[in-house]
């Protein structure tokens, strides 16, 4: 397993969990209708936008198993937003952890990324216990500059984690 930049390769792949319904029943956008170009365009965005990391999550053969992000990337507060999501396939098998675990310490290393939050719908069985299994603290207090970018109707459906980078590593 490794993380690398995302390649034009990855579009089907990428394409193959945004259509799949038990992958992104929980997410807030609507992802049904975005195409191979929507994901290239993504891809390419990816390469130059300063203010979003994301990164593949890549098998042994190199092989797209799903995308990890830090989103909103605010060097003034030393923070940032998480994101991850994995291929159907992929689930269960050790893809998440390792990548959430390289996109955080790329975030501290690389970044000088303080802390990361994320949230969940409540709903997201799945998520919530792969978070609170691997020690993720829940988060009550979440600065208004990361929960800007959500609808306020939706913010009481939302479970937040927060992550302070220098006692994780």
């Amino acid at each position: 397993m490794r993380i690398r930049k995302l390649e034009k390769k990855d579009a089907d792949l990428m394409l193959e969990w945004m259509h799949d319904d038990r992958v992104v029943q929980y997410l807030l956008a609507d992802l049904s209708k975005k195409s191979d170009q929507d994901c290239q365009r993504f891809i390419d965005k990816s390469q130059t936008v300063r203010e979003d990391l994301h990164l593949a999550i890549a098998d042994d053969d190199d092989v797209y198993m799903g995308t990890v992000s830090l989103k909103h990337i605010d060097l003034f507060h030393k923070d940032a937003e998480f994101a991850i999501v994995v291929r159907r396939i992929a689930m269960g098998k050790g893809y998440a952890i390792f990548g959430m675990d390289e996109i955080l310490e790329k975030g501290k290393r690389d970044l000088g990324l303080r802390d990361i939050y994320w949230c969940v719908s409540k709903d997201n069985l799945r998520a919530r216990g792969f978070y609170d299994k691997n020690g993720f603290e829940r988060c009550m207090c979440i600065p208004a500059h990361i929960t800007k970018n959500y609808p306020q109707d939706v913010m009481d459906d939302l479970i937040w984690y927060h992550v302070h980078l220098r006692t994780l590593y």
